[in-house]
C-alpha cells in the first residue's frame, strides 16, 4: 500500500508540475473593429493607446488602436479535461484514505474496501471538477466602443497581465 501511495504522489507531482517548463503565450484574442471586421490572434503587447496581436491566418504582427475597437474577446481555452483530471485525482487520494480506515476484519479487505472507494470518490471529484473547469473557460467580452479614456486605460491594464510582454513601454 506504501508503495501505491508513493507512486500516486509521484504521479501528482508530475501531472501538476507540466506549466512549469512551458514557455509563456500571449492570450487569445478577437477584436472587432468598429468597421465590423475582426482580429483574431494572439497577444503580443499592449501599448498606451493600441494592441498587438500576431494575427493567426497570416502570421504577421497587427496593431489596433483603441479608437478602431469595438469590442475585444478574450477566447479561453476548455478546463473541463484538467478539472476532471484533478477532481478524480484529489477525490480518488481522499477516497483511498477513507477506505483504507475502514474496519479491517469486515470484507471485503482493507485494499479492496480502499480501491472500491478511492474509484467511487474519484469520479465523483472527476464529476465536480469537470464542471469546474468548464465554467473557467468561458469566453470574456468587453466593450471599448462608447467607454470614456479612464474605463479604456483600465481594460488595457488588465489586457496586459494576458500579453506575451507584459511590461511594453
Amino acid at each position: 500500500m506504501k508503495k501505491f501511495i508513493t507512486l500516486f504522489l509521484v504521479f501528482s507531482l508530475l501531472a501538476l508540475s507540466g506549466n512549469l517548463y512551458a514557455k509563456k503565450k500571449g492570450a487569445e484574442i478577437v477584436i472587432q473593429k468598429t468597421d465590423g471586421t475582426k482580429v483574431r490572434g494572439e497577444l503580443i503587447a499592449v501599448k498606451q493607446n493600441s494592441m498587438l496581436l500576431t494575427e493567426f491566418e497570416s502570421g504577421m504582427d497587427v496593431s489596433v488602436d483603441t479608437d478602431e475597437m469595438e469590442l475585444i474577446t478574450i477566447v479561453k481555452q476548455s478546463k473541463t479535461g484538467k478539472g476532471a483530471l484533478y477532481g478524480f485525482l484529489i477525490g480518488g487520494g481522499i477516497g483511498i484514505v477513507l477506505g483504507y480506515t475502514a474496519d479491517p476484519d469486515t470484507p471485503p479487505s482493507r485494499e479492496a474496501t480502499a480501491a472500491i472507494v478511492g474509484i467511487s470518490v474519484g469520479l465523483i471529484g472527476a464529476l465536480f471538477g469537470g464542471m469546474w473547469g468548464s465554467s473557467k473557460g468561458k469566453p470574456e467580452t468587453t466593450q471599448i466602443e462608447g467607454k470614456s479614456a479612464s474605463e479604456i486605460k483600465e481594460i488595457l491594464e488588465k489586457l496586459r497581465k494576458k500579453a506575451r510582454v507584459k511590461n511594453f513601454q
